[in-house]
């Protein structure tokens, strides 16, 4: 397996070395797995970006490595994604609280200064 290169568009046939399989068992996956549906360019042949060169080979990680069946890793994935978006939701709803306490900490001083102004 070789690290993914820095470009743009990948075709089939680079992924398919990046991942060390063969083609076909890529277009498989594709059927198997929603997360990875490549973009067909004008000329009808597979464009696969960065993202989903990442997510084929977490796929080829579950199936080949950790010996999940399809079902199985089809799964696995679904966790991840849910899990990920429940991080993502928990990072923002930090961050408004960050922003509110900001807020209030600025109320406050202005309420000081209000106070020693009628002192």
């Amino acid at each position: 397996m070789n690290a993914i290169p820095d470009k743009m568009g990948f075709k089939i046939g680079d992924v398919a070395e990046i991942l060390g399989i063969k083609q076909y068992v890529l277009r498989y996956w594709e059927t198997e797995f929603e997360i990875l549906r490549p973009k067909k360019a004008s000329n009808n042949q597979r464009m696969y970006t960065r993202k989903d060169v990442e997510n084929a080979l977490l796929i080829r990680k579950l199936l080949h490595r950790d010996r999940f069946s399809i079902e199985g890793a089809r799964n696995a994935m679904k966790e991840l994604k849910a899990h990920v978006r429940k991080e993502k939701d928990m990072s923002q709803v930090i961050h408004k609280l960050e922003n509110f306490n900001d807020t209030v900490e600025e109320l406050i001083m202005d309420i000081r200064r209000v106070r020693q102004m009628f002192k």
